[in-house]
This record gives structure tokens, C-alpha cells and sequence, in this order.
């Protein structure tokens, strides 16, 4: 699955928030040793090198294409193509940051005790997930990669979303955390122009669908989500489109 980088950074300041609010909820500590995790564009990689200036940061991601974008604008942060399953730091990291990158990886029982069992003494693991798998925009998606015509070739495609409760992250952390906080936020985002819905999906979750299907089918495929999204997504009185964002944060200590 390769990534857009222009097309995902078409609402950046709305995916940024709550990566913002992320970061700020993390207390300071003397973090001398800092990585995000599925780091894109590295917009707030940037602002985590800020936050935490005696910290060596670490910006690691799988796709070339997003950490190109990253490196172009200079900054002291160090870039690493590597996939977010695959990352075994060579010491134990002070802070372990991911802003909407962990819900791409399978199983968190397992993946979330490893990425504690990787923090120092005291250390943070401060993450945030999508947590809106049960919204019109991706119910839709599901049902239609279900009909007869995409069924096939749409196998597996959206295995994905693995995110789990609030209380099962507890649970998971807490054999490893002296502290754990848990939240929701749900982000009513105002988007403008037309068919902004599909536009921010075409960014994030419709990419597994799009790398399965032939360019004819990918387009049969979006023109039929587009307009299911249309129902789902009523504009406003005003032009606007509301659509509803819901996510989970995490923040835990050792």
C-alpha cells in the first residue's frame, strides 16, 4: 500500500489536532531518547523534537514517499524506513509516540506489551488511534467491498481496524504500567467542498481498497461509495459537511 502524501496532508490541520492534543497531554520528563511511530510527513515529529529538546528523536515509517516529505524540511530529527512490527530499538527508548499509525498493525495484546516492555525506567508510551470503525464511512466501505462484484478481488483488504477497547488496553498495559490513562475524543470536523468525505477516506482507509482493484473497478468501486457517502453525509445548509471523528488516546508510564 503506497501512501499520497498531498492527498493525506489535503486536512492536515484536522489530522494534526489531535496529534497536538496528543503530545500536550504527555507530562515533561528528561526524555533523552524519543520515537514516533508511523511518523507520515513528520509534521509532528517536528514538534516532539521541540518539546523535547534534549531528546534524540526518531521519526519511523514505512512508506518512502511520506518520509521523502519529512526530510525535505530540515530539521535534527533522524528518519527510518521500517515498518511499526518490525521495530526492536537496540536500547530502551524514553518515549515511545504514535499519532494514528497503530491501528494498521495486527494484534495489540501482543504489540502493545512489546512497545512497553521498550521503555526505560519511567518512560511514556503515548499513542491515538482512530476509534470511529463504526461510522457510516467505514460501515459503507465494508458493505460494499461485500457485494458480488468486488467481493473476490476485496478479500482480506479491510482486515485492518484491530482497535480494541478502552478497558482492554488496560489490561494489556497494566502488568507493564504504574499509570494509565485512557480517553475518547470525538472531533466534529467541518469539511468544505464537494464530496469532502471521500476525499479525506481517499487519504487513509480507502488506500487498501484502491491497491486491490483494477483501475476500472477502483473507479466503478468510488463512484458507489461516493455516493452512498452523499446520503450518509448530507451538506449543510451552509455548503459544509459535518463529519464526526472519533478517537483513542493513550498514555501510559512505566
Amino acid at each position: 500500500m503506497e501512501w499520497n502524501p498531498a492527498l493525506y496532508e489535503r486536512y492536515r490541520q484536522l489530522r494534526e489536532r489531535p496529534g497536538r492534543d496528543l503530545l500536550n497531554a504527555i507530562p515533561d520528563i528528561d526524555a533523552r531518547s524519543a520515537i514516533d511511530l508511523g511518523c507520515g510527513t513528520g509534521y509532528l515529529t517536528r514538534q516532539l523534537a521541540d518539546r523535547f529538546a534534549d531528546a534524540a528523536v526518531t521519526g519511523l515509517d514505512s512508506d518512502g514517499a511520506m518520509l521523502a516529505k519529512a526530510a525535505a524540511t530540515p530539521s535534527r530529527v533522524r528518519w527510518q524506513k521500517a515498518d511499526i512490527g518490525d521495530w526492536r530499538p537496540l536500547a530502551s527508548v524514553d518515549l515511545v509516540f504514535s499519532n494514528a499509525a497503530l491501528h494498521w498493525v495486527p494484534d495489540h495484546p501482543t504489540l502493545f506489551a512489546r512497545l512497553a516492555g521498550h521503555l526505560s525506567s519511567d518512560g511514556i508510551l503515548a499513542a491515538q488511534m482512530p476509534d470511529n470503525f463504526a461510522a457510516p464511512s467505514h460501515l459503507l466501505l465494508k458493505d460494499l467491498a461485500q457485494q458480488d462484484r468486488w467481493r473476490d478481488a476485496l478479500a482480506g483488504a479491510l482486515d485492518h481496524g484491530v482497535v480494541l477497547s478502552a478497558a482492554d488496553y488496560w489490561r494489556i498495559l497494566r502488568p507493564h504500567c504504574r499509570t494509565i490513562d485512557i480517553w475518547h475524543s470525538d472531533y466534529l470536523q467541518v469539511l468544505a467542498g464537494d464530496d469532502p468525505v471521500l476525499a479525506w477516506v481517499s487519504g487513509s482507509a480507502l488506500l487498501p481498497v484502491m491497491t486491490h482493484l483494477s483501475v476500472v473497478q477502483a473507479a466503478d468501486f468510488t463512484e458507489a461509495y461516493r455516493m452512498a457517502l452523499r446520503d450518509a453525509y448530507p451538506r449543510q445548509i451552509d455548503g459544509s459537511t459535518l463529519f464526526s471523528f472519533r478517537r483513542i488516546f493513550i498514555l501510559a508510564r512505566i
